[in-house]
């Protein structure tokens, strides 16, 4: 069989809360899991090889959430920039963020900027995080953003709308995963995945580790992509 690593793999982080709730344990610990976990999957898949990865921990729907689930969200954001993008750096990882910045908390705002900076001209795996992200808003940004500066409608093209999304310069995503058994991507990098292979598996977040991306790896290999054709 084939052994082909994907270039860039993107993640639904997805379980947190019934994790928790499978325990019984408070929500809070299903996300703070889930945090860690992030970390030590992001350092994983640069051990195997893939190139990219996006995660995506906060969508633009999420802000419906109770305000004390989202207020400690924001600053369990923030601990895991203190925490892990010096570890991440040493390992050369590019850290990024996707996403409409200018909602998050101003504290987070300034934590992710200095960790694009600290990284930015680290030359290994990218680490794409999504805050606040929505894949719709996306691209009414990118669109926004060609009206700002005066293109016109018939000089828009399909790779003029991919060089104005928050992953310009990045390859699309080879495989998106969604765990914890929902079939279905919300809006998660929906230009970009138009030709992803897509994974659903049954494990909660928290427990996705690095059999199961083997797992997942392995599933990508017995897939024939077609892209359309």
């Amino acid at each position: 069989m084939k052994n082909i690593i994907p270039q860039h793999i993107a993640i639904i982080l997805d379980g947190n809360r019934r994790w928790a709730k499978e325990k019984k344990l408070p929500t809070f610990f299903g996300h703070k899991k889930g945090m860690e976990n992030a970390k030590k999957m992001i350092l994983y898949a640069q051990k195997v090889g893939v190139q990219v990865v996006t995660m995506y921990a906060f969508s633009t729907e999420n802000w419906s959430r109770s305000e004390k689930e989202v207020g400690y969200l924001m600053k369990l954001f923030e601990n895991y920039i203190d925490k892990y993008i010096k570890e991440y750096s040493k390992h050369g990882i590019k850290f990024r963020h996707i996403g409409a910045i200018e909602k998050l908390p101003a504290s987070l705002q300034k934590k992710i900027k200095n960790a694009i900076e600290l990284t930015k001209n680290n030359t290994g795996m990218v680490a794409n995080l999504a805050l606040n992200y929505g894949g719709r808003d996306e691209i009414k940004r990118a669109v926004q953003k060609l009206v700002s500066v005066g293109v016109k409608a018939k000089d828009i093209t399909l790779d003029l709308i991919g060089e104005n999304l928050d992953t310009a310069g990045l390859p699309d995503p080879d495989l998106i995963i969604r765990t914890s058994g929902e079939q279905r991507t919300s809006g998660f990098l929906i230009w970009q995945g138009a030709y992803s292979e897509l994974y659903f598996p049954k494990c909660h977040w928290p427990d996705f580790d690095e059999k199961e991306l083997d797992k997942a790896i392995n599933e990508f290999n017995k897939r024939q992509r077609r892209f359309g054709k």
